[in-house]
């Protein structure tokens, strides 16, 4: 049982991300940190890095940036209720993302449309940006 805390002490960041559940693969993980998708203290890291209890992670996961604290380490990914005791969200965090969801689902951020455009405006789009037929 030693030997198994001592391992938890010493877990990379990118098994943590994955043991957490916020990526799918452990490689979808490396590739998010590699990326700058993932801040730990406010700066980037490398997938190597050993997170340790108390640090802050800032974590980009599709359209939501998530704030978490990290209250355990794990190597093992296991259920989600197993997986959400690895961590807690900041409350400003949850307000943030909220908020955004919100907006994003009012249409306020993205760009509204009639629907599908018509054959003479799609031809317009076309000669617009230079890929249509020169005749």
């Amino acid at each position: 049982m030693a030997q198994k805390q001592e391992e938890d002490e010493k877990v990379r960041l990118d098994k943590w991300l994955w043991a957490a559940r916020f990526y799918k693969t452990r490689a979808l993980a490396k590739a998010a940190i590699e990326s700058g998708k993932v801040h730990c203290r406010g700066e980037r890291c490398k997938p190597g890095k050993e997170p340790h209890i108390g640090d802050e992670l800032q974590i980009r996961v599709g359209f939501d940036e998530k704030t978490v604290v990290v209250q355990a380490l794990s190597i093992v990914r296991r259920g989600a209720p197993e997986a959400q005791a690895l961590y807690t969200e900041t409350p400003a965090s949850i307000a943030k993302r909220e908020n955004a969801a919100a907006m994003r689902k009012s249409g306020a951020l993205g760009m509204s449309t009639d629907g599908k455009p018509s054959k003479k405006q799609r031809r317009d789009l076309f000669k617009f940006r230079g890929s249509g037929n020169d005749e």
